[in-house]
Parts: C-alpha cells; sequence; structure tokens
C-alpha cells in the first residue's frame, strides 16, 4: 500500500493522537490520554524523544507501541527526592493522594513533588517522574496527519478558539 505523503507524520505536519502509558512489568494502565492531543511535528516535543521518532513516518489510524526505559529518560530513581512529614505540618489543600505540589529549594530552584501516600499522621511527596525507575510502552493512535496552518506552526499545537496561547510557555511534557 501506498502512503499519500501528505499524510504521512513528518516535520511541519499536524498530529493528533490519543496515548496509554502501561507498565511493561505489571501491565497495569499508568496514564491515559483519550482526548485528542495535537501538536505540530518537529515543533513541540510533547512527548519523549523516542516516541516522535517513533511517530515519524506513521499516518492517521496507525496504533504503535514505543517501549521506554524510564531510567534512560529521567535517570535512576533518587530516594533523597522523598519527603515524609507529620500531616499537621502540611496545608488541608495538600492532603490528598496524588495532589502536584511545586517546592523551591533555598537556590530559588523549583521541582514538582507528588504527594504519594497519605494516613491519619504522616504524608509523604516524591519529587522523582512517576516513570523514573519504570519500563513503560506507549501505546499511540494515530488520529489525525495535516499540514499545519501557519497559527499552529508558530504556536507548536492546537488553536482553541478563543484561547489565547503564548508558544514561549509550551514545554515539553
Amino acid at each position: 500500500m501506498i502512503k499519500d505523503v501528505s499524510a504521512v507524520i513528518q516535520d511541519g505536519k499536524f498530529v493528533e493522537l490519543t496515548y496509554q502509558v502501561t507498565d511493561r512489568k505489571s501491565g497495569h494502565v499508568l496514564t491515559r490520554v483519550e482526548f485528542p492531543l495535537g501538536y505540530v511535528h518537529g515543533h513541540n516535543e510533547i512527548l519523549a524523544p523516542s516516541v516522535h521518532m517513533a511517530l515519524a513516518g506513521k499516518c492517521a489510524g496507525d496504533i504503535i507501541e514505543v517501549p521506554i526505559d524510564g531510567n534512560q529518560i529521567f535517570g535512576p530513581r533518587d530516594e533523597s527526592l522523598v519527603f515524609s512529614d507529620h500531616i499537621e505540618n502540611v496545608p488541608e489543600a495538600y492532603r490528598q493522594v496524588g495532589t502536584s505540589i511545586l517546592m523551591e529549594n533555598d537556590r530559588g530552584q523549583t521541582r514538582s513533588f507528588l504527594v504519594t501516600h497519605l494516613d491519619d499522621e504522616r504524608l509523604t511527596v516524591d519529587g522523582n517522574n512517576p516513570l523514573c525507575g519504570r519500563e513503560v510502552v506507549f501505546t499511540l493512535e494515530i488520529l489525525t496527519v495535516r499540514n499545519a496552518t501557519d497559527e499552529e506552526t508558530r504556536a507548536g499545537g492546537a488553536i482553541i478558539a478563543g484561547a489565547d496561547i503564548d508558544p514561549a510557555l509550551m514545554r515539553p511534557v
């Protein structure tokens, strides 16, 4: 089957996809993006570089699996980034497992921490990326491939009607 070159993922193409990330060892789905995620290929690296490389040359309707070693992307797990504190020392707004907390060290550097454990006495946060130390599989379903508009290329992704998007604020995930 000959592919329509205009519908093949390459730099400058607008791509919409959904994906899920599965822990290779346990088979558990760690995250799932069901609402189409749109980006301009080669202009906005929204996923791991190896995922973007695997997407190149694919078409709408394709489903691909990309194995990822979290240690290669995020480095090994660092236990010094795991902290516990007495629950009364933590504001109530942060007392829920899964809550993300942005913290700053004494040098002004920020890092996102995730509340990973909570009981009647203690709360634990973890500054490691949740994929750190895991082997996962990204399963991606490509929904749309088309030429990106100039506006989408400048923004690095989908333009939502009425949204005021500053391309400088777009960050890789």
